[in-house]
């Protein structure tokens, strides 16, 4: 779909209606495969326009994937409120699981990481999200390096799993990823939270094992974040 942006739009409703198009596109064809044309067409403005706002096709790239990060860091947000420890990091791990029933904001971070090998201003991008994302983990809990490398682990996992759509591959070496009777653990310790994330919509993510989402800090488990 096309973003049609009225004449009279000021700068900041045109850039962000840039950066919905740019998150479309990316997600599409990564960073070296998209043309700032396709995205400048996708929003309805003229591609001039585009390095006015934001100097070079990296720069719209490195702001593109800031969207995702934000979007990350408002789901963990909203998941850990009012809670701490454990439950905060089990609500921040769900909430992850949540966001990547959004193919383009998975599909962008993905492109990030793969753009990221060879350019360092973009390594540097995905360095400062995983700077934001660990302060904000510690916000909330206090925990050790070792849990802090699995919660960030078990979501980079997810993210491939969802990414390569693991859970449709009716074969035991795939079905061997995910814990059938966890997931339902999942789903009553969710209930029991009373926390915002469809359990649902959780469940269908394909969480590695779905007891360690629930129990992110606890020693019998890890947890899907990124």
């Amino acid at each position: 779909m096309v973003f049609m942006v009225p004449i009279r739009q000021s700068a900041d409703v045109r850039r962000a209606s840039i950066l919905r198009a740019a998150i479309v596109e990316f997600a599409r064809s990564g960073y070296a495969g998209t043309s700032t044309e396709a995205i400048a067409a996708r929003a309805g403005i003229s591609q001039p326009y585009i390095f006015r706002l934001f100097g070079t096709k990296k720069d719209l790239f490195i702001a593109t994937y800031g969207v995702v990060t934000a979007a990350i860091e408002d789901a963990f947000v909203a998941a850990a409120d009012g809670l701490t420890g454990e439950d905060a990091m089990a609500a921040m791990g769900l909430a992850y699981l949540e966001l990547l029933q959004d193919p383009d904001l998975l599909q962008v971070q993905l492109h990030g990481f793969a753009a990221a090998a060879a350019d360092p201003d973009i390594a540097r991008a995905c360095q400062e999200t995983f700077r934001r994302l660990w302060n904000l983990v510690t916000r909330y809990a206090d925990v050790t390096p070792e849990t802090m490398r699995e919660f960030f682990a078990q979501g980079m996992l997810c993210s491939v799993i969802a990414a390569i759509d693991l859970r449709s591959v009716a074969q035991p070496w795939a079905q061997s990823f995910f814990d059938e009777a966890a997931e339902e653990e999942k789903r009553l310790a969710l209930r029991k939270m009373g926390g915002g994330v469809d359990p649902v919509v959780a469940a269908e993510a394909g969480v590695v094992d779905a007891s360690v989402a629930v129990g992110a800090a606890s020693g019998s488990g890890s947890a899907s974040g990124s």
